[in-house]
């Protein structure tokens, strides 16, 4: 019998090796095999073998020319509070005629945390230990509900936990949102390749596949149909942001209007960093085109370089949140230009010739990432603005310590204290603002600080907050 035409591009490709166990596998595991390499864009893994891999092909980021990128700053710290306001306004009208969308990464696992299972389904807040998910659902529910139009909501899963996703959304009947306005799609997948190209088998059946990074969701988007159904609807602006952090302001008016204002095709959020070698990317600039430079690209030399004032020259950090135009990501996941892949090199399990499992020590192979950030040196007008990190970023990616689920919690906390005590409530903190008692706000009550202001208001009596404390409609 004559082999199969994907075997033989394989081995046309010197990628043969692929198949190597074929005619062993029970036919099942020989149609997942060859499911599984029709994913694979041989042209592609030429291509960055010989950009990535070859000898000096990987020489470091270019850092030549390199300046701190502007930023809109907020009021506080000496922006324009009538710009600010105009934002808000036009961040608003956009929402009132259903102009807007949020996209949510959620390709990940709870497995550093701990946790089984999706890491959107990790219990997160203090006092009824709401799900990353649901935080993010009522957040995008009660927007809806305050600007007169039900938002799309997309979630890109990963095949490792695309069906328990959905199966979670399911159990807990999406949240009260829409099902027809929640939409799964999964994240593409790479190869792993040893470090002279040739793809890695996980086992005599499967290849060493993963996630091709959060810059993978730009096709994604596009090879979902996501993008048609945003055309459809007349949605022309998607909200970026990540599964792991529930303080983001996934639907921000103020964030929304500086992008449409400024007729922006991508625009990003920024952080004061907390110190020099705080782990985030930096916003510059680079012959006049805005880019993000990650902490481990940036030579700590320049990372604690310092202004006359003694802030950081470099202290704009990137936090994951995003406002991107769709035709945009189309013009971007159509080959209109490209996102350049990043070199990981990796421990991957793989196996011998005799199909025996490894488990190496050391790293063995490289994974191919793209970033979402490498988009906006290719964008028209792209802009950064300024958050506070209280309102917008407590992210949850460890088990303990920085970043865990207890700071997450606490920085929770400290948000609600702060909107209370704001508006008239007695609230005993320690030092740090954390409040003694238990205390959390349903985002259905508030899921801003003035949303919040307005439900606040119309409570008669307003509860006392000692015993500790939840709101919600």
């Amino acid at each position: 019998m004559a082999p199969h035409p994907l075997i033989e591009q394989f081995t046309r490709a010197g990628q043969g090796q692929v198949f190597a166990f074929f005619d062993q596998l029970a036919p099942d595991a020989q149609r997942r095999l060859l499911a599984e390499a029709a994913e694979v864009d041989l042209a592609e893994i030429a291509r960055l073998t010989r950009t990535l891999l070859a000898p000096g092909a990987a020489a470091g980021v270019d850092l030549r020319g390199l300046v701190p990128a502007p930023y809109e700053p907020l009021p506080d710290h000496g922006g324009d509070a009538a710009a600010w306001a105009k934002a808000r306004a036009a961040g608003e009208a956009a929402l009132r005629a259903g102009r807007v969308a949020a996209f949510t990464v959620a390709g990940g696992q709870g497995t550093r945390l701990g946790y089984e299972g999706p890491k959107g389904a990790f219990p997160v807040t203090p006092v009824r230990g709401k799900p990353l998910f649901q935080v993010f659902a009522e957040k995008i529910r009660a927007a809806g509900l305050r600007y007169g139009r039900p938002l799309h909501w997309f979630v890109m899963t990963s095949h490792q936990n695309h069906a328990a996703t959905e199966a979670f959304f399911a159990e807990h009947k999406f949240f009260g949102l829409d099902r027809a306005h929640v939409h799964f799609f999964r994240q593409g997948r790479m190869p792993a390749v040893d470090f002279t190209g040739r793809i890695l088998l996980e086992s005599p059946g499967a290849l060493a596949l993963s996630p091709d990074g959060h810059g993978g969701s730009l096709r994604a988007l596009e090879r979902s149909g996501a993008l048609d159904l945003l055309e459809r609807e007349g949605i022309d602006t998607l909200s970026y942001f990540q599964v792991d952090n529930p303080l983001v302001r996934c639907i921000d008016p103020a964030f929304i209007g500086w992008h449409v204002l400024r007729a922006s095709q991508m625009s990003s959020k920024m952080i004061p960093k907390a110190h020099a070698e705080e782990k985030l990317g930096h916003f510059c600039l680079q012959a006049g085109r805005l880019v993000v430079v990650e902490y481990s690209d940036l030579p700590l030399a320049m990372q604690h370089e310092t202004l006359s004032d003694g802030r950081l020259r470099y202290s704009a950090g990137s936090i994951a949140i995003h406002l991107l135009d769709r035709d945009f990501i189309r013009q971007m996941a159509s080959g209109g230009a490209s996102l350049p892949f990043h070199r990981a090199d990796k421990k991957v399990p793989t196996i011998d010739a005799a199909g025996r499992p490894v488990k190496p020590a050391s790293a063995n192979g490289v994974k191919f990432e793209l970033f979402v950030f490498d988009a906006l040196p290719f964008a028209k007008n792209p802009l950064v603005i300024e958050t506070r990190r209280a309102d917008d970023f407590s992210p949850v990616k460890n088990a303990e310590g920085a970043d865990s689920p207890q700071t997450c919690r606490d920085d929770q906390l400290r948000q609600f204290a702060r909107w209370l005590a704001a508006h008239g409530a007695a609230v005993a903190t320690d030092a740090t603002g954390r409040p003694k008692a238990e205390i959390e706000i349903s985002p259905l009550f508030g899921y801003d600080e003035e949303s919040f202001a307005e439900a606040w208001k119309k409570l008669s009596p307003q509860p006392p907050v000692s015993a500790g404390l939840y709101l919600a409609p």
